[in-house]
């Protein structure tokens, strides 16, 4: 591996390409990329086209020695590949808005990766990226997957629970916001401080620590959430909803942005039905955005990433993902937010469990760092939308009906009874193109 690296993107139209690319060539020095491919579906072939040609002006600007190939052969391009990195999404936006929009019809959540939405994302992800791995076995098997495609929690649990493959380490954005912001509001460098984090993707709590081990957790939690604090927005697909300072004060511990879907459920319900009547769904916001993107990526004096793509809500996610590998590659021992294996790192959940924790990332992989058991506001949640997580990739695997009932009967975002199996019936006939598996 020494000789150079192959990485392959999977995924590889997406909008977020630029980044990645930006993140490789600044770390050549550490990490000499020999081969980049970027692959895609035929239905992603024009975009494809038009983000690979910039990540060719990208690379040719850096004057660094890569090729960078597209293609829309997906075994061609994992052959001996080294590094496999994953942002695909399974219908592409109109499935999103579809996760969306249906919920929503019937008055409650609808949004990417939580409630009903959330969990048929993983109904038309898993099935693929599970897939992706049957093909790395064959083509690749010293590769390691570094997946960011969502739900990348259970994504990344699927990997490791069904596809039996070890080698995978699940990213998301957030707390690299989160860690942006709590540095803000102290008004000290990220590198003097220490962040700990423990939960699953989208459902974590973290603890904040300066450099000779005080807790600066309570500060971060007034700066933020006091009644009069102004607290910036930590990802842009969010609505900056205050939470109730009391309750985040007793947690003694900071929230990610998406507990706002279950701490301030009516607020964020309301504004979504409000966008659904007006000016439209995230889903429908970020479509008209990347419209935007790609005209601006058709620019053939375009080399570079444009400022952009930052509001597209997925910011950081893809050079993250270039450190990760960068770590892996040389040993680094960088210490990162990531999901892996749980290893007893938290008690209240299953031992073999995917987990979103703070991690050093070694050759060998993820290290999570031990958190311990968590108090019970935070434990009973948790251990909600584990098992949640456990039934919605089982019924994802098998395309059984009755497991997808219980994973929505059991979701606090989806109401139970008739008006769970109303939606989940709506929703799987919508989508029934991309769910082979519960057409038996």
């Amino acid at each position: 591996m020494k000789k150079g690296v192959k990485i392959v993107t999977i995924g590889g139209g997406s909008s977020y390409t630029p980044e990645l690319v930006e993140g490789f060539i600044k770390r050549y020095h550490e990490l000499p990329i020999r081969e980049l491919w970027l692959v895609d579906i035929e239905a992603g072939r024009e975009k494809l086209e038009i983000v690979g040609n910039m990540a060719k002006r990208m690379v040719k600007a850096a004057n660094i020695d890569c090729e960078v190939h597209l293609t829309l052969d997906r075994r061609e391009a994992l052959k001996d590949a080294d590094f496999v990195t994953t942002q695909f999404r399974v219908g592409l936006l109109e499935a999103r808005i579809k996760d969306e929009r249906i919920p929503l019809s019937h008055g409650i959540i609808g949004q990417e990766t939580n409630g009903a939405g959330g969990m048929f994302k993983a109904f038309r992800t898993i099935p693929v990226i599970l897939g992706i791995v049957e093909d790395m076995r064959e083509l690749c098997p010293d590769a390691w997957l570094i997946n960011f495609t969502n739900p990348a929690g259970m994504v990344t649990e699927a990997v490791l629970r069904y596809g039996n493959w070890d080698k995978v380490i699940g990213l998301c954005n957030v707390p690299i916001g989160a860690v942006k912001s709590a540095s803000d509001v102290l008004g000290k460098p990220e590198e003097d401080l220490f962040f700990k984090f423990a939960g699953i993707n989208h459902l974590h709590w973290h603890r904040v620590f300066d450099k000779d081990g005080t807790e600066l957790t309570e500060k971060v939690i007034d700066g933020l959430y006091a009644p009069d604090a102004n607290p910036g927005k930590v990802v842009e697909n969010i609505k900056n909803m205050r939470f109730l300072y009391e309750q985040v004060k007793h947690l003694k511990m900071l929230p990610c942005p998406y507990h706002r879907y279950y701490y301030m459920t009516d607020a964020m319900l309301e504004e979504e039905l409000a966008s659904f009547k007006n000016e439209g769904t995230r889903g429908e916001v970020v479509k008209k955005l990347e419209d935007s993107l790609f005209e601006l990526y058709k620019d053939p004096n375009l080399d570079y990433k444009p400022e952009e793509l930052s509001k597209r809500g997925g910011a950081h996610y893809s050079d993250a993902a270039c450190e990760i590998i960068n770590s892996i590659y040389n040993n680094k021992g960088t210490v990162m937010v990531v999901s892996t294996r749980n290893n007893g790192a938290i008690d209240d959940v299953p031992y073999d469990s995917a987990v979103e924790i703070t991690s050093v990332i070694r050759a060998h992989g993820a290290e999570p760092i031990n958190f311990g058991k968590f108090p019970p506001a935070q434990r009973g949640l948790l251990q909600v939308m584990k098992s949640m997580e456990e039934l919605t990739i089982e019924a994802a695997v098998t395309g059984d009906y009755a497991t997808a009932l219980q994973a929505f009967t059991s979701n606090p975002l989806v109401p139970s009874g008739d008006l769970a199996k109303t939606i989940l019936d709506e929703m799987l006939e919508a989508h029934k193109e991309f769910l082979p598996q519960f057409a038996k």
